[in-house]
This record gives C-alpha cells, sequence and structure tokens, in this order.
C-alpha cells in the first residue's frame, strides 16, 4: 500500500468511493465523524483525510466548512463522485416485497419520488454502508438499503433497483486533506480554497471582493458562517479558480487582505478534470 487514507462512514460509503477513486492505491480507513478523519490525519495515524462538504442535490455538508479552518490540515486535492443511489436487498430479495428504505439523512431527499412511487417509506442510518452492513444482517425481504454498488459487493447485497437517485446529475465533492501543504503548481488548472473574516467597516464585503471581480478571477464559491456562536462574528469561505502566484490572483488577494482583519489560505490544488461536468457544484459565483 502506498499510504493510509481515512474518511467519515464504513466500507462501502460514497467517500470510501472517492477514496478509491482520489488516491487508488491507498488503505481506505473508516471512521465514525469527520472530526475522527481531521484527527487522524492531524495526530499521522494516516497519511491524508477525505471529507464531503457538498452535494449538488443536498447542498453543502453541514459542520464541515466549519470545521476545516480549525483543523490544522492543507487541501492537496478535490474529487467529484457521481452518486448513484440503488435500492440494495437480500440475496434474492424482489423490489415489491421492501417496505423500508435505511439511508443517511443526506441521501434520504435524493430518492425521494422512488421511494414514493414505490410506497417505501425512508428511514435514518448513520451511514449508507451501515444501512447496507444492517441489511445483510437482518436477512428480512422487506427491508433495504439506500447505498452504492460497491456496498452491495462488500455485503453480500442484490441490487433491487439501481440508478434511483431524482437528479441525473448527483454529484458529491470531496476535498482530500494532509498534514503538509503543498502550493506548487501541479496542473495548468488550480484551485484555491481560502477563510477570511472582513473589517467592521462599511461595504467591507462588497470592497473585499470587488478585486476579484475587477482581476478577472473566478469565485466559484463563497459562503458564511457564524464564528463561535456570535452573530457579529461571520467568517467566510471561498473557492477560486487559480493560483496565488498567477498576477490576477495575487492582487485580488493583496486587495482583500486589506479589508479582512484575518484570511488564511486553506490549500492551493489542481482542479479536478470533473469539475466542469460536475453540475451544481463550483459553478461562477
Amino acid at each position: 500500500m502506498a499510504g493510509r487514507i481515512a474518511f467519515q462512514g464504513e466500507l462501502g460509503a460514497y467517500s470510501h468511493q472517492a477514496c478509491a477513486q482520489a488516491r487508488p492505491g491507498f488503505e481506505p480507513v473508516p471512521c465514525t465523524t469527520f472530526e475522527d478523519v481531521v484527527e487522524m490525519t492531524r495526530a499521522g495515524e494516516v497519511d491524508l483525510g477525505c471529507l464531503a462538504v457538498e452535494n449538488s442535490t443536498y447542498g453543502r455538508v453541514a459542520d464541515v466548512h466549519s470545521l476545516l479552518p480549525n483543523a490544522g490540515l492543507h487541501i492537496v486535492d478535490e474529487a467529484f463522485v457521481r452518486v448513484h443511489v440503488n435500492l440494495l436487498g437480500i440475496k434474492g430479495g424482489k423490489l415489491e416485497d421492501v417496505r423500508e428504505a435505511y439511508g443517511h439523512v443526506v441521501i434520504l431527499p435524493q430518492c425521494a419520488g422512488f421511494l414514493r412511487a414505490h410506497d417505501i417509506k425512508g428511514r435514518v442510518s448513520s451511514d449508507n454502508a451501515r444501512a447496507a452492513r444492517e441489511t445483510a444482517e437482518a436477512r428480512d425481504p422487506a427491508r433495504a438499503a439506500l447505498a452504492s454498488e460497491m456496498a452491495a459487493e462488500i455485503y453480500g447485497l442484490d441490487v433491487l433497483a439501481r440508478h434511483i437517485e431524482d437528479h441525473a446529475n448527483n454529484t458529491t465533492r470531496f476535498l482530500v486533506m494532509s498534514r503538509d501543504g503543498d502550493h506548487t503548481r501541479r496542473a495548468a488548472r488550480m484551485m484555491t480554497t481560502f477563510t477570511f473574516r472582513v473589517r467592521n467597516i462599511p461595504a467591507a464585503l462588497y470592497k473585499a471582493l470587488g478585486g476579484f471581480a475587477t482581476n478577472g478571477v473566478n469565485m466559484t464559491k463563497l459562503e458564511s458562517y457564524m464564528v463561535g456562536g456570535s452573530f457579529t462574528a461571520t467568517e467566510f469561505y471561498a473557492d477560486i479558480e487559480g493560483h496565488p502566484q498567477d498576477a490576477n490572483v495575487a492582487r485580488a488577494l493583496e486587495e482583500l487582505r486589506y479589508f479582512t482583519s484575518h484570511m488564511n489560505i486553506l490549500g492551493v490544488y489542481p482542479a479536478a478534470l470533473e469539475r466542469e461536468g460536475a453540475a451544481g457544484i463550483g459553478g461562477q459565483a
């Protein structure tokens, strides 16, 4: 094995699929929570961590954006995984016998139309791969799991219905995190992710972002979240196309620093080849 990469979930989870896609030679290490992924990576128990950050149907993954700035880690890659939701049942099971389907709270809305059409009640599980494992253990033809085909293979289940997601472009973006940052230009098309907090002056956010517009820098994501439970302390998370050494990006970041009290680059990494086709994620902001 080339190394170890931690992810949230059990073997067969979509995060496991992302690890296999981003680092095919690495040993996948399942973790219970996102915090566990960060801590194992920070402590050196694994070489890399893989975190889901957003889904084209569901939106951003709760807590991850606020977890990243204080993680002490660096983004070194991104991966887009086409999330095909499958209805998995016991060996020899039939679709018409299924009455309940278990899946993560994020996955249930992604196939709500299919579940309604087949009179199947969605049930919340802490993890899609866990739902698959527990379905295999239950040996109940009325019970199914909403998970990947990888999970079906791992836990010996049949795919009763394939690709049942409501939206054909259902995609999740993952970030690969490392203890060591790598800001070298590793590809022609690069991404830069950073957080910042604006100074307490009128129109500070408008002025801080103006440099990206005037310098022709495409900001693909901008999100805000409260800091420390305060309504007055707001931090912003942003993704832009380009490398900090690009002349236009350097000018934009210089203007940003002037209007901010805090700015932290979380990672500089190659843009994933799938970025152009990942509708709903990484578009122009």
